[in-house]
């Protein structure tokens, strides 16, 4: 297989990491990938497999990011002589349309998967009134694939609004349920913080990006403390805007960003999670926090709405409605056995979303559309979804 993806090594977001999880799957069973894509001279992930480096420059305004330049000659010579039965596009960007032509020109097998929610950035930037030609241009570069990959039913239902479906299937994202743990849970670590051991931690774990919907997490942090209600606020992770939030949020801990066994221990080691993002195609930290044991309240957008079963795991709050937000963190801060219920509960749920199966179910579609197996257990969703795929 031949995967085309704007972000590989060069930064340690969700999408990268799924990608290096799938390489190294799809090379534990016996294939052979090659993976083009943007890199940086002292990349922070530790890529698998076989990278061939294309032309990119920083994204403006975010030079973590990069913007890939196409796919220059050396590259397409050492990706015709790799011949591969199948071209596997994670980003529509320049690479990826030029990687669309190759595979149509060369009558092998086209897929896609949609990691990023692209129309729902365009409001942080205020590019609102470009959203219909970005759809228009989405539904042009899919109409030729396979399959189109989505990462939860709640995606699909939003894709199928916006005229691309037929050609969609479900494949969702896993969590190392052993590496994120209740387990974890240590008394030292949040001391070492300030927190005594009977505090409330309220946490956001992701990204220091307005798109991750920080601004209301910031004023959901000051409602808080406003209204008395006793807890702690903590924010892991790192990013642009950090200076900004840490001079909103002066008795708030921020930690930086954190990996590993680090990151696992923040995330045991919390009372509730927070994560009002609107631009999730998944959710991958929020199936991290309720591996954890955490009861999570998400925005009721893409990502999270099929993860978190509102007043079971967790609450769904309206996008926005920092009210709303208020209301739920503040019912979970004050009930300890509400928590203790919910986050038992967020467990039981994470469990479900094995790496292996969810792997080995794209697999599974590979193998399919090469006709090596049968299309009934190819098309076996991952995990339980609670929305019916578009056909």
């Amino acid at each position: 297989m031949a995967l085309f993806t704007g972000a590989y090594n060069h930064i340690a977001d969700g999408v990268s990491l799924t990608l290096n999880r799938l390489v190294a799957f799809l090379e534990r069973q016996g294939a052979e990938v090659l993976v083009f894509g943007p890199t940086v001279a002292d990349p922070p992930v530790r890529h698998a497999g076989t990278l061939v480096p294309v032309p990119s420059i920083p994204a403006p305004g975010r030079p973590d990011y990069r913007i890939s330049l196409g796919l220059p000659g050396a590259a397409r010579a050492r990706l015709a002589s790799f011949r591969p039965d199948l071209v596997h596009i994670a980003t529509p960007d320049l690479l990826g349309l030029r990687a669309r032509r190759w595979a149509l020109e060369a009558g092998v097998p086209l897929v896609a998967s949609y990691h990023t929610h692209f129309t729902s950035y365009l409001k942080y930037y205020r590019l609102e009134a470009l959203e219909g030609l970005l759809w228009a241009y989405l539904r042009w570069f899919y109409r030729p694939c396979a399959h189109v990959y989505v990462p939860s039913p709640s995606m699909a239902d939003v894709l199928a609004a916006r005229g691309i479906e037929g050609n969609v299937r479900l494949w969702a994202r896993g969590v190392d349920t052993d590496r994120f743990n209740p387990a974890h849970r240590s008394l030292p670590w949040r001391r070492s913080l300030g927190f005594r051991d009977d505090d409330v931690v309220v946490a956001y774990i992701g990204r220091l990006v307005w798109e991750k919907g920080l601004d209301l997490v910031a004023e959901l942090f000051t409602r808080l403390e406003a209204d008395g209600v006793a807890h702690r606020s903590l924010i892991v992770g790192d990013g642009p805007i950090r200076p900004e939030l840490t001079a909103r949020l002066p008795h708030t801990v921020f930690t930086g960003h954190l990996a590993g066994e680090d990151l696992a221990r923040a995330y045991a080691s919390a009372d509730v999670f927070v994560f009002p993002s609107e631009t999730e195609t998944f959710g991958n930290v929020t199936l991290e926090a309720m591996a954890s044991g955490l009861p999570a309240v998400c925005a009721d957008a893409t990502g999270s709405r099929s993860l978190v079963e509102h007043g079971t795991t967790g609450y769904l709050a309206p996008p926005g409605d920092v009210a709303a937000f208020l209301g739920y963190v503040t019912r979970l801060v004050q009930d300890a056995a509400l928590r203790k219920t919910m986050g038992a509960a967020a467990r039981h749920r994470a469990q479900s979303y094995a790496w292996d199966v969810v792997l080995g179910t794209l697999l599974g579609y590979y193998e399919e559309l090469l006709g090596r197996t049968s299309p009934t257990a190819a098309t076996t969703p991952a995990v339980p979804a609670p929305h019916r795929m578009p056909r």
